[in-house]
């Protein structure tokens, strides 16, 4: 049964849409996906001698970065500013658990 919601119908509720979202978010994470943060320094089209700054973030690979190199390549192809440097931090989100021995045990009624 299709659902009406703002005279457009959808095949899904939105929590099932923010369900799918999740869903591959996670998936990409457990596939070696971690967040990609670029702050990319280029000169501006109007004034060639000023720097501006455009934070790019998305979930991709290490080391490899396909996305981020993707964008970049968008970038060189459509974007009138010319980039003067690149400065990529990577994290992974899921990783293994970090355990430390503890000495003291503590019981609770």
């Amino acid at each position: 049964m299709q659902k009406h919601k703002s005279n457009i119908i959808f095949n899904r509720t939105i929590e099932e849409d923010k369900m799918t979202e999740t869903d591959e978010a996670f998936r990409q994470m457990m596939e070696g996906y971690g967040l990609t943060t670029a702050q990319i320094f280029y000169y501006r089209p109007d004034a060639r001698h000023l720097l501006a700054e455009f934070v790019w973030q998305f979930y991709d690979i290490h080391p490899k970065f396909p996305r981020l190199w993707n964008f970049l390549e968008f970038w060189n192809t459509s974007i009138e500013g010319p980039i003067n440097s690149v400065v990529i931090a990577h994290a992974r989100l899921i990783r293994p658990s970090e355990w430390r021995v503890i000495d003291k045990e503590f019981l609770l009624h």
